[in-house]
């Protein structure tokens, strides 16, 4: 995900970068790794943070930080304030419905260039048709095979594979005109 960023879109080096339910900071970390002037990784889990901040500190990085909030608040506290952001959002499905297209909303009212996400395939058809009403480019980059492993008492398998979409949202220009005044429902 990171390398097809970086080294197709030029998406990451210098850039500041969002990562949004980023977890233990996998993403996050990558992106500074691979040169962001800044990464912020943003996650409602403080235990997930806590990981993320040691993960970090080994490998002594300086342009990498995270904040603990609620991701779907952070649209009118940070317009257009990220460059790039990246996100493996939650799929929702069962106790989540709706929360990866929240987060697909929240993340396309931060960037300035791209959003770059991961959605179940099976989604596909409801993600181009919003992107086409927010008159915003979407592209599959990749589609890939996810093991997610069971994490909650109703999953009934020790873990399934999931087919996911790695896509690029494009921010800046879509053939139409431009998207500055986004407005997401």
């Amino acid at each position: 995900m990171l390398y097809t960023i970086h080294n197709t879109f030029d998406d990451i080096e210098n850039k500041i970068v969002a990562d949004l339910g980023c977890g233990c900071g996998i993403l996050s970390i990558g992106s500074a790794m691979l040169g962001a002037g800044l990464c912020i990784g943003f996650d409602i889990d403080a235990s997930a943070l806590e990981v993320f901040n040691r993960n970090a500190e080994e490998f002594d990085l300086t342009n990498v930080d995270m904040v603990q909030c609620n991701v779907c608040s952070l649209p009118d506290k940070m317009p257009k304030t990220f460059d790039t952001v990246i996100m493996n959002p939650p799929f929702g499905t069962k106790h989540n419905k709706g929360m990866d297209m929240a987060f697909l909303k929240t993340a396309l009212q931060m960037a300035k260039i791209a959003v770059y996400s991961l959605h179940k395939t099976s989604t596909r058809q409801h993600i181009q048709k919003k992107a086409d009403e927010w008159k915003i480019e979407m592209e599959v980059l990749a589609e890939l095979k996810y093991d997610l492993p069971a994490s909650y008492k109703f999953h009934k398998k020790k873990s399934v594979d999931i087919e996911v979409d790695f896509i690029r949202f494009s921010c800046e220009k879509k053939n139409d005109g431009w998207r500055n005044d986004l407005k997401l429902h």
